[in-house]
């Protein structure tokens, strides 16, 4: 059989698979959130363990992963006046606690960092609100992340900032957020977007906005976690690899469908239709489940540290972590940079052409990158994020958002762009 013959019969599998979900919600409502050094991620990656080995890949690894754990615990963020209301809020990964009691200070909204530039004579004893509408994520998320070191170093108490989305129904978005060593540590939460509303236009009237924010967050020691994969071996250059995956990973709230139990599952989807058959691939294909990608990448990190051990030859590792919306693009980052052409024209026929998916050129991810800096080619599968950002770290990132033609569409790019890497003479 030829490999677009190949290609042709898997797509036509996978669009007519009626459950092809299915272990995408055994995965969330039986396990539910995999936030890093929880006990249900541990749950969900002994599940993942024992339903690979009864798919009878050859050969399932399981790396030990240390990984940090971050805990939540009570929180509320309530406006004491005017007038007294609770707002919703949740703390952002990595954040420090506040005493028992709290602490309660007036609110000073700000723009962007230049706007808390001008006010730093202002904000000093206060809870700093980085009021930031969403333009792109990359552009957004700076002040989640940076957000807490910017407002400490101005003198604030705490630091507050509008949820990195596009739309809100009360629902608050987390993240990871980070210190540094030389600043002082301050507490800091995400507020819905109608929450910073609120604040926003109090302060603007002439009004002294006052919050009462409590929260118990806390790090642990590190927790042995672990990465997962499994091959499929290749017949004649198995020692080549191409890997499909996501992290298995997730925030604390929601069931982090989207985020990134969809791309995880659309690649194991997709190796178990290349499965059927008894198809036997030139190079082994692989479908990875990395750990800790939300708050310290460290399973990525690790699986590169072993790569480079074990000097691995990578072919190509195409990462599935945008959700699993209507795909548009397969973007490739190559070695061979002059070679993208030959690339595009080999699989334009069978993305674009059947699916309706583009080849670009530059793609990967946070997990492929550790792996990628060793010199290995990487990908990235692009979907259409509309949808996407709106659920993005809350508690609405659960299945039922997905749409299982869209998740159908995101496995059959994957499977493609897995026979293609494994079969073709290429240099990428």
């Amino acid at each position: 059989m030829t490999m677009t013959q190949h290609i042709l019969d898997v797509q036509a599998s996978i669009q007519s698979d009626k459950r092809a979900m299915d272990r995408l919600v055994t995965l969330c409502d039986r396990y539910g959130h995999r936030l890093s050094g929880s006990d249900s991620l541990e749950r969900a990656l002994d599940w993942l363990d024992k339903t690979l080995r009864q798919d009878g890949f050859e050969s399932v690894t399981r790396q030990p992963v240390m990984v940090p754990r971050w805990e939540r615990g009570k929180e509320s963020l309530e406006l004491v006046t005017p007038p007294q209301t609770p707002l919703a809020m949740l703390g952002l990964g990595g954040s420090i606690g506040t005493s028992n009691r709290g602490l309660v200070a007036p609110v000073v909204p700000v723009m962007d960092f230049s706007d808390l530039a001008a006010k730093a004579d202002m904000v000093r004893g206060k809870v700093v609100l980085f009021n930031v509408p969403f333009t792109t994520y990359g552009a957004t998320v700076q002040y989640r992340a940076k957000g807490a070191v910017a407002a400490a170093k101005a003198g604030a108490v705490a630091a507050i900032v509008r949820s990195v989305g596009p739309k809100s129904l009360q629902t608050p978005h987390t993240g990871a957020m980070f210190y540094e060593d030389d600043v002082v540590k301050i507490p800091t939460c995400a507020v819905s977007i109608e929450g910073a509303e609120l604040l926003q236009r109090l302060y603007d009237s002439g009004d002294k906005p006052m919050v009462r924010l409590k929260m118990q967050a806390h790090m642990r020691p590190d927790r042995r976690s672990s990465n997962i994969w499994a091959d499929i071996r290749g017949s004649k250059y198995p020692d080549e690899v191409v890997v499909l995956g996501g992290h298995i990973d997730s925030w604390d709230v929601g069931q982090g469908a989207n985020d990134d139990a969809g791309g995880c599952c659309a690649a194991w989807e997709a190796l178990m239709h290349l499965k059927r058959g008894g198809w036997r691939p030139r190079r082994t294909i692989r479908v990875a489940f990395w750990v800790n990608e939300e708050n310290g990448t460290r399973g990525g990190i690790e699986y590169a540290a072993r790569v480079k051990a074990v000097r691995e030859v990578h072919r190509l590792l195409v990462e599935s972590d945008s959700g699993v919306g209507n795909p548009l693009a397969v973007g490739i980052t190559t070695k061979n940079v002059n070679n993208f052409r030959a690339i595009e024209a080999e699989l334009k026929p069978l993305l674009q052409d059947r699916l309706g998916v583009e080849v670009t050129n530059g793609g990967g991810g946070a997990d492929v990158g550790p792996t990628g800096a060793l010199g290995y080619p990487t990908a990235g599968l692009n979907t259409d994020t509309t949808e996407y950002w709106n659920v993005h770290h809350t508690h609405a990132d659960t299945v039922d958002k997905i749409n299982p033609a869209d998740f159908r569409r995101c496995t059959s790019s994957l499977a493609t762009i897995a026979i293609w890497a494994s079969e073709s003479d290429i240099a990428i």
